[in-house]
């Protein structure tokens, strides 16, 4: 599996949970009983499908190593295997964060160092 995972998040509720230093999730997180990663690959599609139209939006990197059997790789969209949180984020694994911008027409623009 991918070592690197990414947390789509609103800017402003990861400024609010790091100082708490830990994430529960944000409300489709919570109803589904897990918190929602992808992979670099998988960021377009999640971004098109559940953020679509959505500005101020960060990626937080994650190594999935760090999660141990907490860290569920499960099928999903398509068959493919996403990596789902069982259990509270812990913000200080962040590795780093980075904002995504859209373009004219209003597509997520994935920051070159993501290597999606």
């Amino acid at each position: 599996m991918d070592k690197l995972i990414f947390k789509i998040c609103d800017q402003t509720e990861w400024t609010n949970v790091v100082a708490a230093g830990v994430y529960h999730g944000c409300d489709h997180d919570r109803a589904d009983g897990f918190i929602h990663f992808s992979t670099a690959s998988q960021l377009p599609g999640t971004l098109a499908k559940h953020y679509a139209g959505r500005d101020n939006l960060l990626l937080i990197a994650f190594d999935s190593a760090v999660f141990g059997d907490a860290l569920k790789w499960e099928p999903a969209r398509g068959g493919d295997l996403f990596p789902h949180l069982y259990g509270p984020l812990k913000t200080d694994l962040a590795l780093f964060s980075v904002p995504v911008t859209r373009d004219a027409q209003g597509v997520h623009i994935l920051p070159t160092e993501i290597g999606a």
